[in-house]
């Protein structure tokens, strides 16, 4: 059965990429995977939006993709080690931090791919998506903190397992069986996935393939291709059978792909 994260909206998806940040929206300070930037994502109409999944000290779950705040704060502590109410008094003027409760509450038509960042936070994610578990994916780059998302999510829900795309350690199952000729292996490696989500390059090797999309779909698995903000790369990929597009312009991608 399709899960309803991927129900009643067509493909070619469009995944906004830690909520939508406009160049206009940057030089007024707002940052990526703010409350502001997941609005902005929402009013453009992308009915997906990709964030990731930090634990604070106090143990509310945020939407950050770094394991500290340098970057986006200038503050050099980590996430794991900051109040909600430090890291809410830090995003003040950043477009405002956004708890994964009130992204789930606040916007309640919006779909989230949610990526696991640290293993404190794993069990955390699980638990609190489970009521919401129709209208998430979970992810991340490591396939037992995904499966442990999983299980909690599994141990507190009503019956609605959350969709998931594979892993690290699984992509390159499947990568090594596709190039084996072997849909016994790659059968086996999708095994209770729903979606690959992959970059197009890793360094020299190139991760996409005509064959590898083929595999997929054959099992029922769609392929989405990160981080692609180009319309005309969206376009080529499209073409090639790729199932949805994560970028930073979700208002591009929207335009280029209707």
């Amino acid at each position: 059965m399709t899960h309803p994260w991927f129900e009643g909206v067509s493909a070619p998806r469009v995944l906004a990429h830690r909520g939508l940040v406009t160049p206009e929206e940057a030089n007024h300070g707002i940052v990526e995977n703010s409350f502001a930037a997941v609005a902005a994502a929402h009013s453009a109409g992308a009915p997906y939006v990709e964030s990731d999944c930090h634990r604070t000290a106090d143990g509310v779950v945020v939407l950050f993709h770094d394991d500290d705040l340098s970057r986006v704060t200038g503050d050099p502590r980590k996430v794991a080690d900051v109040s909600s109410r430090e890291l809410e008094h830090l995003m003040a003027g950043r477009g405002g931090l956004i708890t994964l409760r009130q992204a789930l509450t606040s916007f309640p038509t919006l779909r989230f791919n949610l990526d696991v960042k640290a293993a404190g936070a794993a069990t955390a994610v699980g638990t609190e998506i489970a009521p919401f578990a129709d209208r998430v994916l979970l992810t991340s780059f490591a396939d037992d903190r995904r499966r442990t998302a999983l299980s909690a999510a599994a141990a507190a829900g009503r019956g609605i397992r959350p969709a998931t795309s594979a892993g690290r350690g699984t992509i390159t199952r499947v990568l090594a069986a596709v190039s084996a000729r072997s849909d016994r292996l790659v059968a086996r490696a999708l095994a209770g996935v729903d979606a690959l989500q992959i970059p197009e390059r890793q360094g020299r090797l190139r991760v996409l393939t005509p064959r590898l999309v083929a595999a997929a779909h054959r099992h029922g698995v769609e392929v989405h291709v990160w981080t692609v903000n180009a319309p005309d790369d969206m376009l080529r990929l499209v073409a090639m059978g790729v199932d949805g597009i994560v970028t930073d312009r979700a208002d591009i991608a929207l335009a280029a792909l209707a």
